[in-house]
């Protein structure tokens, strides 16, 4: 009985499946330009009609978005996939706050012990840029940047454990919880000490996974988010007491006013 010829998959699916590995493994971030078509149609060695239908492809499934004359960009897709539904319930539910603190205890352990486990040379690069960044930012009273040289430390974390899934998780964990760090930050920017204390912590974490040890790796970790749990949960007190009282100050005012 003769052999059924092999199903040979079109050239243009091949380049839209090694696109959607490099969005998924995280070589294409969020908001990057693709290279010029003529530079991508080089790179896979394919005609430049294959190379748009392949790009054509990612963009009907919402993984790239294309620009009338201004280039190709990979989305956010798959971070709203994973946030959208998380948002939406911690909206209805804020109690579930401190679950998700515990949740991403759980998860950055992980994430850590990996990290000290599967790093590369390319990945200790990028964490001890985005360390040296977040430690020059702590010098400066700057709760925005904190914000962002903090998410970007811990994202190159989870980056360098090489798991895609929790990479992604990781960073919609570090943007549904911004505003909480941004809080914490600030709060903890007023205590010195306690702030140098946060400094502590992340230069025990990145030492860790660069020296490869990955119980101190994960106990580093561990320590830091049982530190971040505690300290949120006062500064959100803080917070709290701070509204009631400018709104009693109001309400005081508009009764006093003539």
């Amino acid at each position: 009985m003769p052999r059924l010829p092999l199903s040979v998959p079109k050239i243009s699916d091949a380049i839209a499946s090694d696109l959607e590995r490099s969005i998924l493994e995280g070589s294409l971030q969020p908001g990057a330009r693709l290279p010029s078509e003529r530079e991508l149609a080089a790179e896979f060695g394919v005609s430049r009609p294959s190379l748009r239908e392949a790009i054509q492809k990612l963009v009907s499934r919402g993984l790239l978005r294309s620009r009338q004359g201004g280039g190709t960009f990979v989305t956010d897709r798959l971070g709203a996939v994973f946030s959208d539904p998380w948002r939406d319930m911690l909206a209805a539910h804020p109690n579930l706050r401190e679950d998700l603190l515990e949740f991403r205890r759980m998860l950055e352990g992980q994430v850590a012990e990996w990290a000290a486990e599967r790093r590369t040379d390319a990945d200790m690069r990028c964490l001890q840029a985005c360390f040296e960044a977040m430690r020059d930012a702590f010098e400066e009273v700057a709760p925005d940047a904190w914000v962002a040289r903090d998410t970007a430390f811990h994202q190159a974390i989870a980056d360098a454990a090489h798991n895609a899934l929790l990479a992604h998780l990781n960073a919609t964990l570090l943007k549904l919880m911004e505003d909480d760090i941004r809080v914490n930050l600030t709060e903890l920017g007023a205590a010195p000490r306690s702030f140098a204390l946060l400094g502590t912590q992340h230069r025990a974490l990145f030492e860790a996974i660069r020296d490869r040890n990955v119980v101190a790796a994960r106990s580093a970790a561990e320590t830091h988010l049982d530190f971040v749990r505690e300290s949120l949960a006062q500064s959100l007190r803080s917070l709290a007491r701070r509204e009631t009282a400018a709104r009693r100050l109001e309400g005081a005012g508009s009764f006093l006013s003539p």
